[in-house]
């Protein structure tokens, strides 16, 4: 025994003395690795080594990157040893804008995704009745507008004819309009007499004054306060089911941009117990009409509680406007097909420029919820305000979707480093895009539609996310669609405004180090680097050596989180 140590210990001294200086000085400090993934194609995202062979792995961190022989160095007798088959390997992605107990929940719920027309829809729903027979509930989401044709929206009677006594209700793809059946607005108590409530708008027969089943922004509560809320156990396991799936596409870290905060003891319960293999940032979603002192005490709790590599909540929501299919967007001008609307903020300006402040104050960072011109500029002054009154540099506050913004604003993103958060898919060209958004919108606006080059050629930066579960959280159709702007199929020939399209490493880096930056953790996070948190990804396939409409089929076959692999294709 003590002959054969003798001569390991030979061997591993000679092994030393053949690396290379620089590789002998970097064996001499790192320890032996855990793990190490060799024979990859390594895109790093550092600037000063944009690609390698090899990462070496230890105690949940990246200890070397280099090539197959330095790294193969730093192999011990009980170290793992990932193959990656000459296949990519990159950052784990990052998604930079979700409401991820809401998409858990969408997992095992209607999915009405991908639906022609009401027919379309009827079918689904009786596939889903016989497979889910019964009195309760009937909950799902994912209709859009174009799939109702020229009313755009959606109508209670499609609902009855299937479920005449069982209550149903169904959440737009967009999440700011709902669709009951007659049995859920009894339920409510929905009648003609209802009023609408403040920032919402139910929608009416013209003739009769009848609810139609269609429920715009907050209109959409006073159904969901009569639906049954789910059990503990009940969101526990969709959680983790959301988590799974998120590992699955790639997913190593989610900024939830609301619907979490209130379930921060369920994260913490995950991760105690060993579940939590996706890290979280979660804000705090605030209702206006203005900022309270239990919210603050809210916030400031949770930040003492949650701030580590797993769990942050230094991070405050605000929603100032809706969405341009509904005519909810706040735009500076009226709505190119009715010029009867404009859109309106959800905030009193100055009561919003005063919240912005006091917590730019606290040193919070901020995402507000802006997708039409108005209440992208409204977001805009009250940052820079914000930060001449508090004398702070590099707060990093962000506008979420920004889908639509007036090109005197694109150059303000970055003077005033406000990072662009938008989400690919949005903008992919589809019925609901070409006929119902860019309709509503008007040709002018559609011009600057989901601006992310011009955003960024004018010095601001972005990051990506997908909304889920406004669309899916998979990654690779929305690094498609920014590299393409075109459908699967290659519609429009053109692209859809393709003057902002992006490169493929341009995209990538909008999922992971542009959104460590825009996460405010582009020190450990983002890149392949020694020193930085181990979550990498292998991909089936690279996505910069194929035709860009196939990016969309790619799949993750190892995620690998922390060090430890959280998910392995089978």
């Amino acid at each position: 025994m003590k002959t054969t140590r003798f001569f390991s210990a030979i061997l591993v001294l000679a092994s030393f003395f053949t690396l290379s200086p620089a590789a002998r000085a970097q064996s001499a400090k790192t320890p032996v690795a855990d793990t190490v993934v060799v024979h990859a194609r390594v895109y790093t995202l550092n600037a000063g080594q944009p690609w390698a062979e090899a990462v070496a792995i230890r105690a949940g961190k990246i200890v070397a990157v280099g090539s197959d022989a330095e790294v193969g160095k730093l192999r011990g007798a009980g170290t793992k040893i990932i193959d990656a088959q000459g296949r990519l390997v990159l950052p784990g992605f990052v998604d930079s804008h979700i409401h991820f107990l809401d998409g858990s929940f969408s997992l095992g719920r209607v999915n009405l995704e991908g639906a022609k027309d009401p027919a379309d829809i009827q079918q689904r729903l009786r596939a889903y009745a016989a497979q889910h027979p019964g009195t309760g509930w009937v909950l799902g989401r994912g209709w859009n507008y174009a799939m109702f044709g020229a009313v755009a929206l959606p109508h209670k009677k499609y609902l009855d004819e299937i479920f005449p006594d069982r209550p149903v209700f169904i959440e737009g793809f967009d999440g700011h309009t709902y669709w009951a059946n007659s049995k859920a607005l009894a339920l409510a108590g929905i009648t003609r007499e209802t009023p609408d409530p403040p920032n919402g708008s139910i929608v009416r027969d013209p003739q009769t004054g009848e609810a139609t089943g269609a429920l715009k922004e907050e209109a959409q509560a006073l159904v969901a306060r009569v639906v049954p809320k789910p059990t503990r156990a009940e969101k526990l396991a969709a959680l983790r089911a959301g988590i799974h799936w998120a590992n699955a596409h790639g997913l190593t870290r989610v900024h939830s941009a609301g619907g979490d905060f209130p379930e921060l003891d369920l994260y913490d319960e995950l991760r105690r117990h060993g579940d939590l293999t996706l890290r979280f940032t979660i804000s705090y979603f605030l209702d206006p009409p203005e900022l309270r002192p239990q919210d603050l005490e809210a916030i400031e709790t949770a930040r003492k509680k949650f701030h580590d590599e797993w769990m942050d909540t230094d991070v405050v929501k605000f929603m100032l406007d809706g969405v341009v299919e509904a005519h909810t967007a706040a735009m500076l001008t009226p709505y190119s097909d009715d010029p009867s609307v404009q859109g309106k903020l959800f905030w009193d300006p100055a009561k919003y420029r005063a919240a912005v402040a006091e917590l730019d104050k606290r040193g919070l960072q901020l995402f507000t919820h802006s997708i039409g011109e108005l209440a992208v500029r409204t977001a805009l002054d009250a940052y820079e305000n914000a930060a001449k009154v508090n004398h702070t540099h590099d707060r990093r506050p962000r506008i979420e979707h920004i889908e639509t913004v007036a090109a005197a604003d694109i150059p303000r993103f970055g003077k005033l480093g406000v990072i662009a958060s938008m989400q690919p898919l949005h903008s992919y060209p589809d019925a609901d895009t070409l006929e119902i958004w860019a309709h509503n919108a008007g040709p002018d606006r559609a011009s600057r539609a989901w601006s992310w080059r011009s955003i960024a050629q004018a010095g601001g930066r972005y990051t990506f996310g997908s909304d889920w579960p406004v669309v899916t959280l998979d990654p690779w159709i929305g690094v498609q669609t920014a590299v393409t702007r075109q459908t699967t199929e290659g519609a429009p020939p053109d692209g859809f405004v393709p003057a902002q399209r992006l490169s493929v490493a341009e995209t990538i880096r909008g999922y992971t180090l542009d959104a460590a930056f825009a996460g405010r953790r582009e020190k450990t996070e983002g890149s392949l680097e020694p020193g930085k948190l181990a979550d990498l990804i292998i991909l089936s396939q690279n996505p910069f050596e194929i035709d860009a409409h196939k990016i969309a089929e790619t799949s993750v076959l190892t995620t690998i989180v922390a060090g430890q692999v959280v998910y392995q294709h089978q």
